[in-house]
Order: C-alpha cells, then structure tokens, then sequence
C-alpha cells in the first residue's frame, strides 16, 4: 500500500476545499428518478455502491450490480456520475467526510499534562479507526490507492494532513527547548506511525486485539515516543507537565524505566503472538 495502516487513513477534519477529481458534481443531486422508479438520495446510493466496492473491489464490481442493489436505474447511475469511476471517488469522499474526525475535538482533549493529553488524542484517533466504519474504510483506501493515486491523496489532504498540523502545533507550544520546532512535523508524523498505526494494521489482518491490550500498547508507545524526544541527559515527566523547565533525572533512573517499558513491549509482543495462535488454531 502507499503509506502504512492508520497513517494514509482519514484521521481529523479539514476545511480544505475539495479536490477537482473527486468532487461529486451538485447537479447530480437534482436529477430526479424515472417514472416508475422509487426515490433514492444521492446518500443511500453511494453507501449501497460503498458496500459493494468494500466486498469485490472495484474491478470486479459492476455498474449493473450497483443498480440491483439500489433498485435504480442504469441510466440514473451515469446521469449522476457519469462511469465507474467517478462514482467510487464519491462513495470514499462520502465515506471520508462523514467519518472523519473534528480538529476542534483533538484539541478539546486537551490538559495541563502533555503526556495525558497524547493518551487522550492517541485513544481517539485509535477508537475511530477501530470502528466498522473507520476498518472498512481503511481497507478499502489503502487497497484502490495505487490504482488510483488520487485517492490516497484525497484521504491524505483531508484526513492525515489536519491531524499532522494539529499534533505539530501542540508539540511546538507544549515542548519546550531543546526540542528543536522545526523537527515538529515529523515529530507528528512519528507520533501516528508509532502510537496510531499499529492496533488498526493488526486488526485489518485478522488479529483481535481486546482494549486491554489496545490500552497498554497506547500507554507504552506515548511514553516510548515522549522519551524518544528527549536528549539523555534530561528527564522525561518535568518537561511535558505545565511549561516549566525540565529537572536532571539521574542516569540510574532513567535505566530503571527503559528496562521497564521494553519489558511492557516484550509483554505486548507476546500477548498479540499469543492471539495469532489462538485464531490460526
């Protein structure tokens, strides 16, 4: 796929506009149905013909299959959308827009604690993802991008792209130097493959993770990627609470902890190697 699990997924809203090529043409929502023919909003179209997309794939899903779902007509279908195509972008643009998540309710998650507030946004993000809706548009996404460039590109601008410019922004004014600001977009970038990525990868391939384990592998990868920011001579906990200056953590502690967190890992591994088992047997 062109961009890990989770990553090239749809995360939070943008207000960007609409990119040409998958724009659903505002006439089509004024043709009106054929005599004879039931009613159908433009939105219950495109969640049958999502459907559809979701269980054969583009190639093998037909125009003639979209209809017989629908209970519309042919001519109705390319009135709307003109071919195939067209009509796929639309039903993801939907899907998009509908799903995806506010800015505004990451930052409403936040606190005085930068470590409790990367908690709070990493659950949020992952809930989304885990959802039904957030899996089958994840698998549907990564698996058309590369036959259709603009899709993933689509699901970038609109979803990705926000949340990286929100997390940069709370990196920049809740961190402190010496952490260099400049660094804050991969920073953000970093913080999604690491703390966001991984639960929806390994469920989209058929290992089921319980929330206790989702849970823990959230707590250890916000700690892993705070720590991952310092330098080794400053400690983790002073610098991230309230903007006050970071305080020497002894070298001694500082071991303590990382033997501590990579133990959690090793748990976390085994527990999810454990499950696999248990699915294939």
């Amino acid at each position: 796929m062109s961009a890990p699990d989770g990553l090239n997924s749809p995360l939070a809203r943008s207000d960007s506009p609409i990119k040409d090529s998958i724009t659903v043409n505002d006439q089509s929502r004024r043709v009106r149905p054929g005599p004879g023919r039931p009613t159908l909003s433009n939105e219950e179209l495109l969640d049958k013909a999502l459907d559809l997309f979701l269980e054969k794939g583009f190639e093998r899903t037909t125009i003639d299959a979209i209809t017989a779902a629908a209970g519309v007509a042919k001519r109705t279908v390319y009135l709307r959308y003109g071919d195939k195509t067209a009509l796929f972008k639309a039903t993801l643009q939907r899907a998009i827009e509908e799903w995806i998540i506010p800015v505004e309710r990451l930052r409403a998650a936040e606190t005085d604690d930068l470590e409790d507030t990367l908690l709070k946004v990493g659950e949020i993000l992952l809930t989304n993802l885990l959802t039904p809706a957030g899996l089958r548009l994840l698998r549907i996404t990564n698996a058309e991008s590369g036959r259709m460039p603009e899709i993933g590109a689509y699901t970038y601008q609109h979803g990705t792209e926000p949340t990286v410019a929100y997390l940069a922004d709370l990196f920049r004014r809740r961190i402190p130097p010496p952490f260099d600001s400049a660094d804050a977009e991969e920073a953000a970038i970093g913080f999604l493959y690491l703390v966001v990525s991984g639960p929806p990868t390994m469920t989209a391939w058929g290992l089921v993770l319980d929330s206790a384990a989702i849970d823990r592998h959230t707590r250890y990868c916000v700690r892993l990627f705070l720590h991952g920011l310092l330098p080794r001579e400053l400690g983790g906990d002073s610098l991230f609470r309230s903007p006050r200056a970071a305080q020497a953590v002894p070298a001694e502690a500082l071991q303590t902890e990382n033997r501590r967190l990579k133990k959690l890992l090793l748990d976390s591994m085994l527990q999810v190697a454990a499950l696999k088992e248990r699915q294939e047997s």
